[in-house]
């Protein structure tokens, strides 16, 4: 059983490791910038659980922008991928254009929280 469990993951693995090969360099950039964000908020989470978190609003600030970024990058891979039929029609420029646009919506209101 144990075996037969280890051999599936394995495959697994193999079989998504292809088939990320195959992914367009411009995707591939965009989920690096996602996991460095994870990271970062990743690492301020547990910053905040060694030391302390005195100033909360930065705390909550710094995570936020980090998982909002993310997640706007995330969108942004979505509407950037050629084999997305549902944003087929829109240029990578307009993908992107909204991506800082709203990218500076987000961290205006990031600083407006910090007061």
């Amino acid at each position: 059983m144990a075996r037969t469990t280890t051999k599936d993951a394995q495959d697994l693995f193999h079989s998504l490791r292809s088939a990320y090969a195959s992914t367009p360099t411009n995707l591939k950039i965009i989920d690096l910038y996602v996991m460095f964000a994870v990271f970062t908020a990743l690492i301020q989470v547990a910053y905040m659980a060694i030391v302390g978190s005195f100033p909360f609003n930065s705390f909550l600030s710094g995570v936020l922008s980090c998982i909002g970024t993310a997640v706007l990058a995330v969108c942004l891979r979505i509407q950037v991928n050629k084999e997305n039929k549902e944003f087929k029609d829109l240029p990578p420029e307009r993908a992107f254009a909204d991506f800082v646009l709203c990218n500076l919506v987000l961290h205006l209101v990031i600083m407006n929280f910090l007061g």
